[in-house]
């Protein structure tokens, strides 16, 4: 009950108060402690649906020239969601994006028919935007050996421990396939050292976890790292710090990467996340089976997984243009 309530009070901050009027604020208050503490959705999540729906609001506010009302929001029509997602796509938001305020907006009105408040049937009448299917772009297997090694930062004139760090973050996103919010939100104790260890348990997407093999010389410039780091490493604290000692923002690790970029003349697709791309890809094209990869990235469904199958066949068509004599 404590957690709910403190969802509720948070819920006003997240909201534009001036675009719906009192009778359709509480329910949508009451809609976001829900997913928070019954549905437990991350609190990115929540701050994009809440963030959606508040746009929607606006939008209808202003087409309708006065703040909006539970009975307004309940009588709402298609075409009025449609005129909506196409000021949205006005804007240039990508596919992606509408597909989430639609998923948002449709959360919100199943939760208004659950409670008795009304019905929203408007949303259902809506297609999801289509999204074009596009492969990951993984990295070849030297680039991206070559990426993960301190020694192609040498040139850099930053400091040494911020190297090794930046170093030791992509070692570990290429070596074990994590997505960077989950190697830079890993503690001091959950790192093992060199030698005393070779498992990793991670916290990904809706709090999730799992277990990741790691690779000694992963663990071994994370070491390395632990050593030069001028600040104190608490056992419960980020093992990744940055230059000034809080949390290490993921913006520097890509920083770093738009630098190896240039010097290792790599294309703009190889950014971090092309690091656990390559991972999944490169375990592929040597054997690995699907369902393991599968468990390895944290994927809740393997027909997210399956997209990598692509990438490999794509490579082999590649090697067979290339190779065959009546290709």
């Amino acid at each position: 009950m404590a957690k709910t309530a403190k969802a509720t009070a948070k819920a006003p901050e997240t909201l534009d108060l001036v675009c719906a009027d009192d009778s359709l604020i509480r329910p949508m208050m009451q809609w976001l402690a829900h997913l928070r503490a019954e549905r437990r959705l991350s609190p990115k999540t929540l701050e994009a649906y809440a963030r959606d729906v508040r746009q929607c609001l606006q939008f209808l506010s202003g087409h309708f020239g006065e703040r909006v009302s539970l009975s307004r929001f309940s009588a709402l029509e298609a075409t009025h969601i449609r005129a909506f997602m196409a000021m949205r796509r006005a804007d240039d938001i990508g596919s992606r994006s509408l597909m989430r305020a639609l998923a948002g907006l449709r959360s919100f009105g199943r939760f208004l028919e659950r409670e008795g408040l009304g019905k929203v049937g408007a949303f259902s009448a809506i297609r999801a935007p289509k999204i074009a299917k596009s492969l990951p772009k993984p990295l070849p297997v030297e680039a991206a050996k070559r990426v993960t090694d301190a020694d192609e930062r040498a040139g850099e004139t930053r400091e040494t421990w911020v190297l090794v760090r930046d170093a030791a973050v992509l070692a570990l996103l290429y070596g074990s396939g994590l997505r960077i919010s989950e190697a830079l939100g890993l503690k001091r104790r959950e790192v093992p050292k060199p030698g005393e260890g070779d498992v990793l348990i991670v916290t990904g997407k809706g709090n999730k976890t799992r277990m990741v093999p790691v690779l000694q010389n992963v663990l071994q410039a994370i070491d390395e790292y632990a050593a030069l780091c001028p600040y104190p490493l608490p056992a419960e604290g980020p093992i990744f710090l940055g230059a000034k000692g809080g949390p290490l923002s993921p913006r520097i690790i890509q920083l770093a990467m738009e630098r190896l970029r240039g010097a290792l003349g790599l294309p703009d697709s190889a950014t971090p996340h092309a690091l656990r791309h390559s991972f999944a890809t490169h375990l592929l094209s040597r054997g690995g089976e699907l369902r393991a990869i599968q468990e390895l990235l944290g994927h809740a469904s393997l027909s997210t997984t399956q997209i990598y199958t692509g990438i490999d066949s794509e490579r082999l068509l590649e090697v067979y243009n290339s190779a065959h004599p009546r290709a």
